[in-house]
């Protein structure tokens, strides 16, 4: 089952990923460039160019679960990278925020939904 909660970890891939890849191709991009094994449970994070589609990639006990969102209006917000580790590791309330569609700004502490297009 592809249950995401407080409890699991939340890589997200450094740039925009090609959407059109599936489970084999996002498994490569996990080994090769985020150095990492997709085998853990963890969940892996991937965007689209234009931030408005986001690729969930988990391996789920006996194989992979791949999961798609695409907003019809508006786009993702995506944080800030730690280019000292090389990636982002991204708390439970930061994902399930983005996921929703909720704006977080940058240093702030306040929330604004998304702007429409």
């Amino acid at each position: 089952m592809f249950g995401l909660s407080e409890s699991t970890v939340y890589y997200m891939c450094q740039h925009p990923v090609d959407m059109r890849k599936g489970i084999n191709g996002l498994y490569k991009l996990v080994r090769s460039e985020m150095k990492m094994s997709p085998l853990t449970g963890s969940v892996f994070i991937f965007y689209g160019k234009n931030h408005q589609s986001v690729k969930l990639l988990r391996w789920d006990t006996d194989g992979f679960v791949l999961y798609q969102k695409r907003l019809e209006k508006g786009t993702f917000e995506i944080p800030k990278f730690d280019e000292a580790t090389g990636g982002y590791r991204m708390p439970w309330k930061t994902f399930s925020l983005i996921m929703q569609g909720v704006r977080w700004s940058g240093s702030s502490t306040i929330l604004k939904t998304r702007a429409s297009t």
